[in-house]
């Protein structure tokens, strides 16, 4: 049986996971990637080094975000996002930062990577930010849908 997963459904497979895809277009090119990310209710937050993904989310903002459960092949949920990528600094950033850690740490993953360099790019100014520091970015997601097989 197929069907439509309902809001509180969908809620829980993005506040439960950590691993997503996210789907990015421009200059007629689509770029799917798989990125750890938190989830706090209303934006999707993970960071980067700056790449691929990122020129093209900063020449198109609009991206799509997958999230998906399989216990087999008969028996999965799905959740489709789209929204809008912002690139964050200052207190943004420190708020991303803590919502990745927060989400990171509840499954006893200590990430001294995010730990280290998202506070170093929470604390250093635009002016000084060093090129090999991660891009911490949410994406505020405007329309979300889910789907799921059961048998």
């Amino acid at each position: 049986m197929f069907g439509d997963l309902d809001r509180e459904q969908i809620e829980s497979i993005l506040k439960h996971n950590a691993v997503g895809r996210l789907g990015c277009h421009a200059d007629g090119k689509t770029y799917i990637v798989p990125v750890g990310y938190a989830y706090d209710g209303e934006a999707i937050y993970a960071y980067s080094a700056d790449g691929m993904k990122i020129a093209m989310m900063r020449k198109n903002p609009e991206v799509c975000f997958e999230v998906d459960h399989y216990a087999s092949l008969t028996n999965w949920k799905s959740v489709v996002c789209w929204g809008r990528f912002e690139e964050l600094r200052g207190n943004d950033a420190a708020h991303a930062v803590e919502v990745l850690t927060r989400r990171f740490s509840d499954l006893t993953i200590q990430d001294e990577h995010l730990l280290t360099y998202g506070q170093r790019l929470v604390a250093a100014s635009a002016a000084t930010a060093s090129p090999k520091d991660p891009i911490v970015y949410r994406i505020r997601v405007s329309e979300k849908t889910g789907r799921y097989e059961l048998r």
